[in-house]
């Protein structure tokens, strides 16, 4: 169950596991499965933005979809104002959809090509009947000025605009429901880097006017540290840190966690962090490494991690908000 609860929790995930089926090559053959979220267990407070981060494939993305149920999970609790998303009918959910909201990586891909924006901000209001229909016409000309868009805006399609008009679209479509919950999923990653610092402004900006909770789902730290609150790193299914955003950035514990940030790219050489190699591939997901999962890249890994699997756990580093999921974290910190 979840033990990295701060304050109180809007949203909880308890033992999400994820599993996916790998279709058999010979008739005989065991049945395997892509372990893409395996176990894992946190909570977000009401107000705030917790961030995920990982490289490619360590399931960040999958973990998003589960919580929304667009993957249903194989197993575990998602907690939403204490009511279990992975067990509700479908028809409640459909209410539940309203209140958590997602904005997806690209654009362009997620909204339809052949409605215009007006339609789309419609059928939004219109499924989950937010909003009267006399005055739906206000509220998506509002919706407009709220993202930075004129109010004709309304009547053109998806292709007359730019990348990051597109996704200030998206973010109109997500609020025009009043959602408590938005989950970000590399909602920046697709746009150049000046465009990603207005939308990162406006998303800070939202969720100080409406009291919005955000699961931020990113590889980029560096957009992460802008707006998070706190920090989950994730690697091959698994969390192996999770902190409040300045002790993560100036303490990290984990070595997986140290390799990331060295790697964020400085123009300050005063400070810059000593470059930190992760060598060898990312284990497979299909048959994942014994005890810790970091083990087979991890310079510090002993029998113990070989064997052993690691529990989340809380260290004492200057906070007591501060999870890791390591053998050495201590002997790591004191060398630190």
């Amino acid at each position: 169950m979840d033990n990295t609860k701060n304050g109180t929790s809007i949203l909880a995930v308890n033992d999400l596991k994820q599993y996916f089926p790998v279709k058999k090559e010979k008739i005989r053959q065991k049945k395997q499965y892509v372990k893409a979220v395996d176990d894992i267990s946190f909570s977000v407070e009401k107000g705030t933005t917790l961030s995920i981060v990982g490289e490619s494939g360590c399931g960040k993305s999958t973990t998003g979809r589960s919580i929304l149920r667009l993957e249903e999970p194989t197993s575990g609790e998602v907690l939403y104002n204490n009511v279990d998303l992975a067990t509700i009918s479908k028809k409640e959910l459909k209410k539940v959809r309203g209140e958590i909201q997602v904005i997806f990586q690209d654009p362009f891909a997620s909204l339809n090509p052949r409605r215009t924006i007006r339609k789309m901000l419609n059928e939004a209001m219109d499924i989950q009947n937010v909003v009267d229909k006399e005055n739906r016409e206000a509220r998506m000309i509002e919706l407009m000025s709220i993202v930075g868009l004129p109010a004709d805006s309304l009547e053109r399609l998806p292709h007359e605009f730019s990348g990051g008009q597109r996704q200030r679209i998206g973010i109109a479509r997500a609020l025009s429901v009043n959602p408590e919950v938005i989950i970000c999923d590399e909602a920046v990653s697709a746009l150049d880097v000046s465009i990603q610092a207005q939308i990162l402004n406006l998303l800070k900006e939202l969720q100080k006017k409406y009291d919005l909770t955000y699961l931020f789902i990113s590889h980029d730290l560096s957009v992460v540290r802008h707006i998070s609150n706190r920090v989950m790193v994730m690697y091959l299914g698994k969390i192996v840190e999770i902190a409040d955003k300045k002790d993560l950035f100036d303490a990290p514990l984990h070595p997986y966690t140290q390799a990331l940030l060295s790697a964020i790219p400085t123009t300050d050489l005063d400070h810059k962090r000593k470059e930190i190699e992760i060598k060898g591939d990312v284990p497979s997901p299909i048959n994942p490494p014994s005890g810790c999962r970091f083990h087979t890249r991890c310079p510090f890994a002993t029998d113990k991690c070989r064997n052993e699997e690691p529990q989340l756990e809380m260290k004492m580093n200057g906070s007591d908000n501060h999870f890791i999921a390591c053998h050495h974290a201590d002997e790591i910190y004191a060398n630190s």
